[in-house]
């Protein structure tokens, strides 16, 4: 493996690489980007983590000693009460969830309306534009409810968009980045989603909660053979809608601000 010592790297760009097991002593990452890293079971000593910026799954992290991920859990739940209705035990909490997510993206989508069509496919800091956001939930719902819970193999529309590191699947889920629907085209393909979840949610019970579903049949994902919980894939659905939502508002203000309209 090669070695850099004395190397400018600055403003190099990796992508899909392998740094497993790699070295980093006396290395400047000032003003570096990483996304979709996994960072499990790093350490980091004498590190300087000044005006650093971190969002992602975060548990077992030990800043000087104290384990960070429960303050940080903690912290978000009181910031946003109806997170903690995001994590339900029981076929009534998770209807209560749903209500809270359909009417939170109710109000997401009105605010929405209110920029300019061509804003809602821009993107804000490389993220996805609101249009992707929704397209990419329609891609959730169909893998987790569709696929894995009502035993669809093959439940992708052409609108669904999986996640920027999935590797392609020609022939199998689809991947245009390069299309433009209107608001109303991905709304009614999302409603239509939306309505699978509300119809799984209804009929849920106790022993429905925990039940095995059947292995997912088919190439796509989840991956063929894999099985799960139904409360699993609807605990993945619940925070897939949840964070998206709080990005999307995020970014709808961003575009308001951006064109002078907040």
């Amino acid at each position: 493996m090669p070695d850099f010592v004395d190397a400018d790297l600055s403003g190099a760009s990796f992508e899909r690489t392998d740094l497993r097991g790699a070295q980093l002593h006396g290395v400047d990452m000032s003003g570096a980007r990483l996304r979709a890293v996994d960072l499990t079971g790093v350490v980091m000593r004498g590190v300087d983590l000044v005006d650093v910026d971190i969002f992602g799954e975060v548990q077992n992290l030990v800043i000087n000693g104290v384990d960070v991920a429960p303050l940080i859990q903690a912290e978000l739940d009181r910031r946003h009460p109806d997170l903690v209705k995001m994590r339900p035990e029981t076929p009534a909490g998770f209807a209560e969830a749903w209500n809270i997510l359909e009417s939170s993206w109710d109000d997401t989508v009105q605010r929405a309306r209110q920029l300019r069509p061509w804003q809602l496919h821009e993107s804000v800091d490389g993220e996805w534009s609101f249009t992707e956001t929704l397209r990419h939930l329609a891609f959730a719902t169909d893998s987790w409810v569709r696929r894995v819970i009502l035993g669809d193999p093959s439940p992708w529309d052409p609108l669904d968009l999986p996640w920027d590191e999935m590797p392609d699947m020609p022939g199998v889920i689809p991947r245009d980045r390069d299309a433009r629907p209107s608001l109303d085209t991905v709304l009614e393909l999302r409603r239509d989603r939306m309505n699978s979840v509300r119809s799984v949610i209804g009929d849920l019970t106790d022993a429905l909660l925990d039940s095995e579903t059947k292995p997912a049949d088919g190439p796509g994902w989840p991956p063929p053979g894999s099985t799960f919980t139904v409360r699993k894939c609807l605990l993945v659905i619940l925070n897939e809608e949840w964070w998206h939502r709080q990005f999307a508002e995020r970014d709808l203000a961003a575009l308001a601000e951006r064109a002078g309209q907040g």
